[in-house]
């Protein structure tokens, strides 16, 4: 016999399966396939390239045009270095808060959509469940997951991201761009600062040239672009570098983003680094050592989201929820990919934002029971006749 969950217990259950992006999402998946097939589910994984982790794709009802689909990541962020109360991986319940990795972002979500599958009969046109992976790392499983979505589903109507909103629509959000900038210098005695080139130092001027970049960014946003801040910005997050304080360093390297309004463009600050050290930086390296070198990769990006607030993805969350304010949130999501490929997106969920990412991260009892209403009327929504 199958067991039942309702969206709580079932949280439970997905939190207790560890997926930090670092480790395999495949025991989430397996037990999400085993659990769903007795209720007529069809599954479809596309993984990555390695094996060790999948996207899953859900289809239940008819195969026809017109559906409508659920997406959220089954990743969470890691836990180490954060000062929890209890065993993040066992999840507790609290003052009407449900605690654990990943009850608000995004499991919580997730839960509120398979704890409804045994409701989703009779449908006149199909619901999708797309669970993707390495979204908190950059999006990474979701552009494949969506490709084999417009390859093998027939055309949907809209995607419901359900990241934490507070069940408020969301049109819009920042794109972002995760880079590694890697400085190779030439090693000297420290009292030899004439002969070594620094690759610390030379770090050291990059990031307060990106600074710098970060700064014109805000002085020259002149509109209220409605995100929060209005600008794009530009964070460096980690920086390593040198073996000892008596050797000028050979090796330094940062990794930093960009999060960029959707009308601007990353491109245009990544080449005014670029031309920065190209123009500046290198030329006085390699008169010291022409073997000197800044190379700057790529990691992740994500494109910006921004959507007419009268898309039917929008408008179909606006009806249900009964919510009809808009809001445009700084922190990536994979609605700027689903869009992107034609698919009318909108990004909504139960939590706070303000929740996730840290110790102790929880999800109010009561954001769950909206989650678990909204899907509740999209399930109805989708087995009304079609007109």
């Amino acid at each position: 016999m199958n067991p039942l969950f309702n969206s709580i217990n079932m949280t439970q259950k997905l939190v207790s399966i560890n997926t930090i992006s670092k480790q395999s999402n495949l025991p989430l998946i397996e037990f999400v396939e085993s659990w769903t097939e007795d209720f007529g589910a069809r599954s479809l994984r596309v993984e990555s390239d390695d094996g060790k982790k999948s996207n899953l794709v859900l289809s239940i009802g008819p195969e026809e045009a017109g559906g409508i689909i659920l997406s959220g990541h089954t990743d969470v962020v890691p836990v180490e270095g954060q000062d929890w109360s209890q065993d993040p991986f066992a999840p507790w319940i609290d003052n009407d808060k449900l605690y654990g990795r990943g009850t608000c972002d995004m499991k919580g979500f997730i839960a509120t959509v398979l704890s409804a599958v045994p409701q989703m009969s009779k449908l006149k046109r199909p619901l999708h469940i797309a669970l993707s992976y390495d979204e908190e790392v950059g999006c990474l499983g979701a552009p494949r997951m969506i490709e084999k979505i417009r390859e093998k589903l027939p055309p949907v109507s809209a995607v419901v991201i359900g990241e934490p909103t507070s069940m408020a629509s969301v049109c819009a959000n920042k794109g972002i761009a995760v880079l590694k900038t890697r400085v190779e210098g030439f090693e000297t005695h420290s009292s030899q600062t004439h002969r070594g080139v620094s690759a610390v130092m030379i770090a050291a001027r990059l990031v307060n040239f990106l600074d710098t970049l970060a700064e014109q960014l805000k002085t020259e946003c002149i509109e209220d672009t409605g995100f929060v801040p209005p600008y794009s910005t530009i964070h460096v997050g980690v920086i390593h570098g040198g073996t000892a304080v008596n050797i000028i360093s050979r090796h330094c390297e940062f990794t930093w983003d960009m999060r960029m309004v959707p009308s601007e463009n990353i491109d245009d600050v990544l080449e005014k680094f670029q031309s920065f050290i190209t123009r500046k930086i290198l030329p006085e390296m390699r008169r010291r050592s022409p073997a000197a070198t800044i190379e700057t990769n790529l990691i992740a990006r994500v494109p910006g989201f921004e959507v007419n607030p009268e898309s039917p993805a929008v408008e179909l969350v606006q009806r249900l929820t009964g919510i009809t304010s808009l809001r445009k949130v700084s922190y990536a999501t994979e609605a700027g990919q689903f869009q992107n490929s034609d698919i009318p997106s909108v990004v909504c969920g139960p939590g706070s934002i303000d929740q996730a990412h840290q110790a102790d991260e929880y999800i109010a009892l009561e954001q769950m029971h909206f989650g678990d209403a909204l899907i509740r009327k999209i399930i109805i929504e989708q087995q009304k006749d079609i007109a």
